[in-house]
Protein backbone atom coordinates (compact mmCIF):
# COMPACT_ATOMS: atom_id res chain seq x y z
CA UNK A 1 0.00 0.00 0.00
CA UNK A 2 0.93 3.58 -0.45
CA UNK A 3 1.76 6.47 1.96
CA UNK A 4 0.01 6.90 4.57
CA UNK A 5 -2.55 10.16 4.33
CA UNK A 6 -4.77 9.74 7.24
CA UNK A 7 -3.41 8.25 10.82
CA UNK A 8 -5.32 8.27 14.13
CA UNK A 9 -3.87 6.94 17.42
CA UNK A 10 -5.56 6.00 20.41
CA UNK A 11 -8.65 7.42 19.72
CA UNK A 12 -11.54 8.20 23.04
CA UNK A 13 -14.36 9.56 22.72
CA UNK A 14 -17.10 9.62 25.83
CA UNK A 15 -20.39 10.34 25.55
CA UNK A 16 -21.28 10.63 29.32
CA UNK A 17 -20.90 7.24 31.20
CA UNK A 18 -20.38 5.59 27.84
CA UNK A 19 -17.21 5.13 25.98
CA UNK A 20 -18.15 4.92 22.52
CA UNK A 21 -14.38 4.79 21.03
CA UNK A 22 -11.75 3.31 23.10
CA UNK A 23 -8.38 3.47 22.08
CA UNK A 24 -8.76 2.89 18.47
CA UNK A 25 -6.09 3.80 15.99
CA UNK A 26 -6.33 3.43 12.30
CA UNK A 27 -4.15 4.42 9.51
CA UNK A 28 -5.35 5.50 5.73
CA UNK A 29 -2.94 4.58 3.21
CA UNK A 30 -3.61 6.42 -0.32
CA UNK A 31 -4.26 3.34 -3.23
CA UNK A 32 -6.12 1.59 -0.35
CA UNK A 33 -10.00 0.67 0.41
CA UNK A 34 -9.94 0.22 4.39
CA UNK A 35 -13.08 -1.00 5.12
CA UNK A 36 -14.47 -0.32 9.26
CA UNK A 37 -16.91 -2.98 10.17
CA UNK A 38 -18.75 -3.92 13.40
CA UNK A 39 -22.03 -4.52 14.88
CA UNK A 40 -24.63 -1.54 15.38
CA UNK A 41 -23.33 0.67 18.03
CA UNK A 42 -20.05 -0.47 17.46
CA UNK A 43 -18.76 2.78 17.26
CA UNK A 44 -18.09 2.65 13.44
CA UNK A 45 -19.85 6.39 12.22
CA UNK A 46 -18.54 8.37 15.58
CA UNK A 47 -15.15 7.06 14.46
CA UNK A 48 -15.70 8.75 10.97
CA UNK A 49 -17.22 11.60 12.31
CA UNK A 50 -13.73 12.00 14.88
CA UNK A 51 -11.97 11.81 11.69
CA UNK A 52 -13.63 14.24 10.15
CA UNK A 53 -13.95 16.95 12.72
CA UNK A 54 -17.30 16.93 13.34
CA UNK A 55 -16.54 15.36 16.39
CA UNK A 56 -13.67 16.32 18.94
CA UNK A 57 -11.50 13.12 20.48
CA UNK A 58 -11.77 12.75 24.54
CA UNK A 59 -8.25 11.64 24.09
CA UNK A 60 -5.83 11.11 21.10
CA UNK A 61 -4.45 12.97 17.85
CA UNK A 62 -5.07 12.49 14.05
CA UNK A 63 -2.56 13.41 11.69
CA UNK A 64 -2.98 14.28 7.89
CA UNK A 65 0.07 14.23 6.29
CA UNK A 66 2.20 13.73 9.10
CA UNK A 67 0.62 17.18 10.57
CA UNK A 68 -1.47 17.10 13.63
CA UNK A 69 -4.99 18.10 12.69
CA UNK A 70 -6.80 17.14 16.38
CA UNK A 71 -7.90 20.32 16.86
CA UNK A 72 -9.07 21.27 13.79
CA UNK A 73 -12.27 22.05 12.72
CA UNK A 74 -14.16 19.97 9.81
CA UNK A 75 -13.98 22.73 7.32
CA UNK A 76 -10.47 23.10 7.67
CA UNK A 77 -10.05 19.76 7.43
CA UNK A 78 -12.32 19.56 4.32
CA UNK A 79 -10.06 22.67 2.67
CA UNK A 80 -6.93 20.39 3.66
CA UNK A 81 -8.28 17.26 1.55
CA UNK A 82 -10.42 15.50 3.91
CA UNK A 83 -13.98 14.57 1.82
CA UNK A 84 -17.12 12.65 3.21
CA UNK A 85 -20.27 11.21 2.85
CA UNK A 86 -23.21 10.60 5.29
CA UNK A 87 -25.53 7.98 6.07
CA UNK A 88 -28.21 9.59 4.64
CA UNK A 89 -27.95 11.21 1.47
CA UNK A 90 -26.95 14.97 1.42
CA UNK A 91 -27.26 16.71 -1.58
CA UNK A 92 -29.72 19.62 -3.34
CA UNK A 93 -32.48 17.93 -4.79
CA UNK A 94 -34.14 21.06 -6.39
CA UNK A 95 -30.84 21.89 -8.29
CA UNK A 96 -29.07 20.10 -11.14
CA UNK A 97 -26.21 17.57 -10.81
CA UNK A 98 -23.55 19.73 -12.04
CA UNK A 99 -24.73 22.44 -9.64
CA UNK A 100 -24.43 20.46 -6.83
CA UNK A 101 -21.01 19.76 -7.86
CA UNK A 102 -20.50 23.44 -8.20
CA UNK A 103 -21.12 24.41 -5.19
CA UNK A 104 -19.38 22.11 -3.61
CA UNK A 105 -16.05 23.18 -5.67
CA UNK A 106 -16.96 26.91 -4.69
CA UNK A 107 -17.62 25.89 -0.83
CA UNK A 108 -14.26 24.48 -1.01
CA UNK A 109 -12.10 27.29 -2.44
CA UNK A 110 -14.23 30.57 -1.87
CA UNK A 111 -13.22 33.57 -3.63
CA UNK A 112 -14.39 36.67 -1.48
CA UNK A 113 -12.67 39.07 -3.67
CA UNK A 114 -14.85 37.99 -6.00
CA UNK A 115 -18.08 39.37 -5.29
CA UNK A 116 -19.30 41.10 -8.38
CA UNK A 117 -18.86 38.39 -10.33
CA UNK A 118 -21.88 35.69 -10.32
CA UNK A 119 -20.37 33.02 -8.87
CA UNK A 120 -21.76 30.22 -11.72
CA UNK A 121 -18.97 31.88 -14.03
CA UNK A 122 -16.08 30.73 -11.75
CA UNK A 123 -14.03 28.44 -13.94
CA UNK A 124 -12.49 27.19 -11.40
CA UNK A 125 -15.74 25.58 -9.88
CA UNK A 126 -16.78 24.40 -13.11
CA UNK A 127 -14.05 23.20 -14.30
CA UNK A 128 -13.78 21.11 -10.49
CA UNK A 129 -17.34 19.83 -10.86
CA UNK A 130 -17.07 18.73 -14.99
CA UNK A 131 -13.93 16.60 -13.99
CA UNK A 132 -15.76 14.62 -10.51
CA UNK A 133 -18.77 13.99 -12.69
CA UNK A 134 -16.72 13.00 -15.28
CA UNK A 135 -14.58 10.84 -12.78
CA UNK A 136 -17.93 9.32 -10.94
CA UNK A 137 -19.75 8.50 -13.97
CA UNK A 138 -22.23 11.24 -14.14
CA UNK A 139 -21.37 13.28 -17.00
CA UNK A 140 -24.46 12.41 -19.07
CA UNK A 141 -26.58 13.37 -16.25
CA UNK A 142 -24.90 16.73 -15.10
CA UNK A 143 -28.10 18.55 -16.62
CA UNK A 144 -30.81 16.87 -14.69
CA UNK A 145 -32.10 17.55 -11.75
CA UNK A 146 -30.65 15.90 -8.92
CA UNK A 147 -33.86 14.67 -7.24
CA UNK A 148 -34.85 12.60 -9.99
CA UNK A 149 -31.70 10.01 -9.99
CA UNK A 150 -32.13 7.02 -8.90
CA UNK A 151 -30.88 6.20 -5.09
CA UNK A 152 -27.72 4.77 -6.75
CA UNK A 153 -27.28 7.91 -8.94
CA UNK A 154 -28.07 10.33 -5.64
CA UNK A 155 -25.35 8.04 -3.85
CA UNK A 156 -22.58 8.63 -6.71
CA UNK A 157 -23.93 12.45 -6.52
CA UNK A 158 -22.16 12.34 -3.34
CA UNK A 159 -18.84 11.48 -3.96
CA UNK A 160 -18.68 13.51 -7.21
CA UNK A 161 -19.63 16.58 -4.67
CA UNK A 162 -16.59 15.52 -2.49
CA UNK A 163 -14.27 14.64 -5.56
CA UNK A 164 -15.06 18.16 -6.80
CA UNK A 165 -13.56 19.39 -3.54
CA UNK A 166 -10.05 17.71 -4.65
CA UNK A 167 -9.68 15.56 -1.86
CA UNK A 168 -6.61 12.85 -0.77
CA UNK A 169 -9.13 10.94 1.45
CA UNK A 170 -12.64 9.75 1.54
CA UNK A 171 -14.45 8.49 4.49
CA UNK A 172 -17.91 7.00 3.00
CA UNK A 173 -20.51 6.19 5.42
CA UNK A 174 -22.73 3.30 4.25
CA UNK A 175 -22.58 4.35 0.47
CA UNK A 176 -24.42 1.36 -0.69
CA UNK A 177 -27.16 1.52 1.66
CA UNK A 178 -30.53 0.99 -0.23
CA UNK A 179 -28.58 -0.22 -3.46
CA UNK A 180 -30.10 -2.80 -5.60
CA UNK A 181 -27.11 -5.76 -6.83
CA UNK A 182 -26.94 -3.66 -10.41
CA UNK A 183 -26.41 -0.31 -8.24
CA UNK A 184 -23.96 -1.52 -5.81
CA UNK A 185 -22.00 -3.35 -8.49
CA UNK A 186 -21.43 0.32 -9.94
CA UNK A 187 -20.58 1.81 -6.81
CA UNK A 188 -17.84 -0.85 -6.17
CA UNK A 189 -16.49 -0.59 -9.47
CA UNK A 190 -16.87 3.51 -8.66
CA UNK A 191 -14.63 3.39 -5.58
CA UNK A 192 -12.29 0.42 -7.54
CA UNK A 193 -11.43 3.26 -10.21
CA UNK A 194 -11.11 5.60 -7.38
CA UNK A 195 -8.57 4.02 -5.03
CA UNK A 196 -5.29 4.25 -6.90
CA UNK A 197 -5.18 8.05 -6.49
CA UNK A 198 -7.19 8.01 -2.70
CA UNK A 199 -7.58 6.74 0.45
CA UNK A 200 -10.77 5.30 1.44
CA UNK A 201 -12.35 4.54 4.40
CA UNK A 202 -15.33 2.19 4.37
CA UNK A 203 -18.13 2.19 6.80
CA UNK A 204 -20.44 -0.87 5.10
CA UNK A 205 -22.72 -3.61 6.30
CA UNK A 206 -22.94 -5.66 2.90
CA UNK A 207 -20.08 -8.35 3.72
CA UNK A 208 -20.05 -9.27 0.34
CA UNK A 209 -19.17 -6.02 -0.63
CA UNK A 210 -16.55 -5.15 1.88
CA UNK A 211 -14.86 -8.19 1.16
CA UNK A 212 -14.97 -7.99 -2.49
CA UNK A 213 -13.74 -4.72 -2.52
CA UNK A 214 -11.41 -4.12 0.60
CA UNK A 215 -7.74 -4.19 1.30
CA UNK A 216 -7.86 -4.01 4.72
CA UNK A 217 -10.69 -4.27 7.40
CA UNK A 218 -10.79 -3.07 10.71
CA UNK A 219 -13.35 -5.02 13.36
CA UNK A 220 -15.28 -3.23 16.07
CA UNK A 221 -17.18 -4.20 18.77
CA UNK A 222 -18.57 -1.82 21.36
CA UNK A 223 -16.34 0.87 20.81
CA UNK A 224 -13.03 -1.28 20.57
CA UNK A 225 -10.99 -2.68 17.89
CA UNK A 226 -11.17 -6.93 18.66
CA UNK A 227 -9.74 -7.57 14.62
CA UNK A 228 -7.46 -5.63 12.00
CA UNK A 229 -5.95 -7.02 8.39
CA UNK A 230 -6.54 -8.66 5.10
CA UNK A 231 -9.92 -9.93 3.98
CA UNK A 232 -9.07 -13.51 4.09
CA UNK A 233 -7.60 -13.04 7.75
CA UNK A 234 -10.57 -11.43 8.92
CA UNK A 235 -12.93 -13.50 7.41
CA UNK A 236 -11.15 -17.02 8.84
CA UNK A 237 -10.50 -14.96 12.74
CA UNK A 238 -12.37 -16.74 15.01
CA UNK A 239 -13.25 -13.92 17.33
CA UNK A 240 -14.56 -11.98 14.36
CA UNK A 241 -16.70 -15.27 13.61
CA UNK A 242 -17.79 -15.51 16.85
CA UNK A 243 -18.53 -11.64 17.63
CA UNK A 244 -20.26 -10.10 14.12
CA UNK A 245 -19.52 -12.16 10.75
CA UNK A 246 -21.47 -15.38 12.73
CA UNK A 247 -20.09 -18.85 13.72
CA UNK A 248 -21.57 -20.07 10.10
CA UNK A 249 -18.82 -18.16 8.45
Amino acid sequence: MGTVLLSAKNIVRRFGGLTAIDKVSIDLHQGAVHAVIGTNGAGKSTLVSILSGELPPNEGSIFMNQADITAWPQPRRARAGLGRSYQRTTIFPNLSVHENCRLAAQANKQKFWSWASAAKHCAYSNEAADRALELAGLARDAARIAGLLSHGGKRQLEIAMGLATHPQILLLDEPLAGMGPEETERMLGLLESLKSDLAILLVEHDMDAVFKISDVITVMVNGSVIAHGEPGAIRNDPQVQTAYLGEEQ
